[in-house]
């Protein structure tokens, strides 16, 4: 395994981050696909075995149920001092007035909810899960910059919004000495690449750590077009990503497939190694739910793209329009 900077922090995280949305209780989320806690254990045993020390949740995934297995198998099977745990807030937790967003009433409530279901006193990634229109952004940056300061986060990050505000967000931190974002956590892959326009630039501009998420568009890049999953006959969050492009996105699956072949190796490893080597990437976050998808994940450190291969893989990208935030 290797280790890097997030970003200009001195956190340690693994170049692979184990993303945590397909673990928790399939009755209380929108994917049905999602693995029990029985199931769960042993995917994040191997994570660690690998030497992956970067954990990645949210309060909403699962209704919370993915915090609550991350937090006990992690506790049974890992040193606290050693892990990175992420998780995120934003989306509603309840109905009705103040049960979402990033007001500091929300920030301060749910913080002390995930810590209590991940069983510890503070994570080390703390993560505004999309932007909030309604709450304004130095009400949301001083709030975080207390849970910082309260111990209960040792870092802040973002996810998944236009440059301007996250812009605006380390603008407005900088400019009253808070608590400044160290990450951002977008939607980057080879067949969804809208990120390369400003929000890459811009983190590597400021030094930000970038740890993408869906590295694997949901699964398009690894397997044929016409083989299916239940993951991808049921997830209608998948089909709402990328089915508008299929057409286009079906020839770079198909030359993701041919480099693949020619390296001898599973097509999941060049679509990672793809993203390994574009700066400013911190760690890919593996949506996984099979020990093998870990294992392959970790292999594709080993590859070594040339910039040829990297041309012919990105040469048929045409523009998308944004999906994941508004």
């Amino acid at each position: 395994m290797e280790y890097v900077k997030l970003g200009n922090t001195g956190l340690d995280v693994s170049r692979i981050c184990l993303g945590c949305m397909g673990f928790g209780d399939a009755t209380r989320w929108v994917h049905p696909w999602v693995l029990d806690e029985e199931n769960t254990r042993p995917i994040i045993k191997k994570a660690l075995d690998l030497g992956i020390n970067f954990f990645d949740t949210a309060n909403v995934y699962s209704d919370g149920t993915s915090e609550e297995f991350v937090g006990r198998a992690l506790k049974d099977y890992a040193n606290r001092d050693e892990i990175v745990l992420a998780t995120k807030v934003y989306f509603p937790m309840q109905q009705g007035p103040n049960g979402g967003g990033l007001s500091r009433k929300a920030i301060m409530t749910e913080i002390d909810k995930s810590l209590k279901r991940l069983g510890t006193d503070y994570v080390d990634l703390y993560q505004i899960h999309r932007w909030d229109y309604n709450t304004p952004i130095e009400e949301t940056m001083e709030a975080l910059h207390d849970v910082v300061k309260a111990g209960k986060a040792r870092y802040i990050g973002a996810s998944a919004m236009h440059s301007w505000q996250f812009l605006k967000a380390l603008h407005v931190a900088e400019k009253n000495g808070w608590t400044r974002f160290g990450s951002m956590q977008n939607h980057l892959n080879l067949i969804y690449r809208e990120e390369e326009r400003e929000m890459l630039p811009l983190c590597k501009e400021e030094k930000i750590g970038v740890i993408p998420y869906s590295p694997l568009a949901s699964g398009r890049l690894t397997r044929d077009w016409s083989e299916s999953t239940h993951r991808s006959e049921t997830d209608q969050v998948q089909k709402s990503k990328y089915d508008a492009t299929a057409d286009a996105d079906r020839i770079i699956v198909e030359r993701v497939a041919e480099i693949a072949e020619k390296h001898g190796v599973p097509r999941v490893q060049i679509a990672i190694a793809w993203l390994l080597q574009k700066e400013p990437i911190t760690a890919p976050i593996i949506g996984a739910t099979k020990k093998s998808h870990l294992e392959d994940a970790v292999a594709a450190l080993s590859v070594r793209l040339t910039p040829e291969e990297v041309t012919y893989l990105e040469e048929p990208y045409i523009p998308h329009q944004i999906v994941g935030f508004q």
